[in-house]
């Protein structure tokens, strides 16, 4: 059994939006997705998908997708992410999802002895990205992501997931990087980054104990990235 992670899958078979308009690296993404996770997750494994899953903007719009994913190899946690306008209340998600699939909202979930935390997060205050900041969206992702954290048993390791990048590499806020290193958190993977120059705005590696990974599909190549806790 081991953990993987891939963001923003921006499946869109339940409506009409093609990927390919972002640039020729999305054409035919959906059908990369779906062999190379078979070529890398096995059956017992847990792919972490934070963020950005389905362009639908209904929940039947985005059945289909779901349906998709389900297929793949693997057992699956979501979590919504700023372009997810399906995602509903927390009940009604899981309620929908497809039988070997989980989905977090600012709580937890406990796979293999592992907290999976979480929460979409947000544009960071002073940012480098483009897109507005707004700071009282930005505090009260903080507070869902300590929440979440400090829902989880103290005494299990913790993978936490973010859409948004928890800090960027450009410097300026420091975003939710305290409040994942007070809580011990062991991974932090997130998503949301794309083209190469965004990409390289993305902390990753290892930080005060924190190991980041950027897991945006288009800078791993669409392919689930391995994450040993």
């Amino acid at each position: 059994m081991a953990f993987f992670a891939l963001a923003d899958l921006h499946l869109g078979f339940g409506v009409d939006k093609p990927m390919d308009v972002f640039g020729p690296q999305w054409a035919g993404h959906a059908d990369r997705i779906a062999l190379n996770w078979r070529r890398t997750v096995g059956d017992d494994d847990i792919v972490l998908v934070p963020g950005d899953i389905s362009w639908a903007m209904k929940p039947a719009q985005a059945a289909v997708d779901l349906e998709f994913i389900a297929a793949l190899p693997g057992r699956k946690i979501l979590m919504r992410g700023n372009h997810d306008y399906w995602w509903q209340s927390l009940a009604k998600v899981r309620a929908a999802l497809p039988a070997g699939m989980n989905a977090i909202h600012n709580d937890f979930v406990a796979e293999e002895g592992v907290a999976i935390c979480g929460t979409r997060g947000w544009n960071l205050p002073g940012g480098c990205l483009p897109g507005g900041d707004d700071p009282r969206i930005f505090q009260r992702e903080r507070a869902r992501l300590e929440l979440s954290l400090a829902a989880a048993p103290a005494a299990l390791p913790k993978i936490a997931m973010l859409h948004f990048p928890p800090a960027l590499a450009c410097g300026g806020d420091p975003g939710f990087t305290d409040i994942l290193e007070r809580f011990a958190v062991k991974i932090c993977v997130y998503g949301h980054l794309h083209g190469e120059k965004d990409h390289a705005l993305g902390i990753r590696g290892e930080r005060n104990g924190v190991r980041y990974v950027l897991c945006a599909a288009d800078a791993v190549e669409f392919t689930p990235v391995r994450i040993d806790v």
